[in-house]
C-alpha cells in the first residue's frame, strides 16, 4: 500500500464562512484550535449556514498577529482570536443542540448583517461550555465545537479524485469543508478507518459524514447548483443519506503538521 501522507489542514473558524489553510494546527479536545468557534446566529437564536445562505461563502478568513480577519468584497474586519467574554452568555441553537455562547460585539453583528442582507449576531463559543458529541458514538464522553456534530472531518485526495472522474466539471475539496486531507490509499478507504495516528496523535474514526446541500454551493461565487450532489447520490447513498468523508475524534492533544504519516492501527 502507499504510503498515507497528510497533505493538507483546514480551519473555518466562523462556522459556514470560508476556511484557512494551516501548515499545521494544535489539535484540542473540541477540534482544532479556532476552528469553528464563531457562528453568526439570526434573531431566533438559530445558526446560520450556507445552506440558507450560499453567499457566507464569499467571506474570506485569515490569521495574523492573535487576530483573525475576514474579508468581504473590499470590506475588512478584525476581531480578536481570545474575545472578552463579560457580557451576559445567551443561549442559541445548533441543529439538535443548544449552547451557551457570548455576543462578541454589537458593531461585528451589525457589520455581517449589513453585507449579509438580514439581522444576524456574531456569537463566540467558550472552550469551556459544553456540547457533547452523540452518545452513540463518542469514546470518552467528547464534545465538539460549532462544527455539525464531530471535532475532526477526514477525506482522501482519491476520494474526490474519484467523484471528479465522474463529473462534468469537477470540485475543489473546499466544497465538503474537511479539517484533514491525505494522500495514499484507494478511493473511499477511509470509509474503513476505525483507529489510526496522524504522527504520533491518535484518531478514532466514529461515523461517515453525511453530505447536504452545502456541497453544491461555489465557495468563489456564492452560487448553488445540483453538483456534486447529485452524481455522489448515484453512488453513494444509504439509509437516505449521501456519504463522502470521516468524522474522527481525537485520542491525543498536540500538534499535527502537513507532512505527518498516517498509520492504521
Amino acid at each position: 500500500m502507499t504510503e498515507l501522507k497528510l497533505t493538507q489542514i483546514w480551519i473555518y473558524p466562523i462556522k459556514s464562512l470560508g476556511g484557512i489553510s494551516l501548515s499545521s494546527a494544535q489539535v484540542m479536545p473540541k477540534g482544532l484550535q479556532y476552528d469553528r468557534r464563531w457562528m453568526l446566529v439570526d434573531d431566533e437564536g438559530v445558526a446560520m449556514t450556507q445552506r440558507m445562505f450560499p453567499k457566507m461563502a464569499l467571506f474570506k478568513l485569515s490569521i495574523d498577529c492573535e487576530q483573525l480577519t475576514i474579508t468581504h468584497a473590499n470590506e475588512i474586519l478584525k476581531i480578536d482570536l481570545e474575545p472578552k467574554t463579560g457580557a451576559q452568555a445567551t443561549r442559541v441553537t445548533i441543529w439538535d443542540d443548544t449552547v451557551s455562547v457570548f455576543e462578541v460585539d454589537q458593531s461585528y453583528s451589525r457589520w455581517f448583517s449589513n453585507l449579509l442582507g438580514t439581522s444576524c449576531r456574531l456569537v463566540f463559543f467558550p472552550e469551556e461550555h459544553a456540547r457533547p458529541v452523540d452518545p452513540k458514538y463518542n469514546v470518552n464522553d467528547e464534545h465538539v465545537s460549532l462544527a455539525d456534530a464531530y471535532p475532526f472531518l477526514i477525506i482522501g485526495q482519491g476520494t474526490l479524485d474519484e467523484l471528479n472522474t465522474r463529473l462534468e466539471e469537477p470540485v475543489p475539496m473546499n466544497r465538503f469543508r474537511p479539517n484533514f486531507v491525505f494522500t495514499g490509499g484507494q478511493p473511499f478507504a477511509e470509509d474503513s478507518w476505525r483507529n489510526f495516528t496522524i504522527g504520533s496523535l491518535r484518531f478514532v474514526g466514529v461515523k461517515l459524514c453525511g453530505r447536504c446541500v452545502l456541497t453544491t454551493v461555489n465557495q468563489e461565487t456564492g452560487h448553488k447548483g445540483t453538483e456534486p450532489l447529485k452524481t455522489l447520490s448515484s453512488y453513494r447513498k444509504r439509509d437516505n443519506k449521501v456519504y463522502f468523508g470521516q468524522n474522527l475524534v481525537a485520542l491525543d492533544y498536540k500538534k499535527v503538521s502537513v507532512g505527518d504519516v498516517i498509520t492504521l492501527q
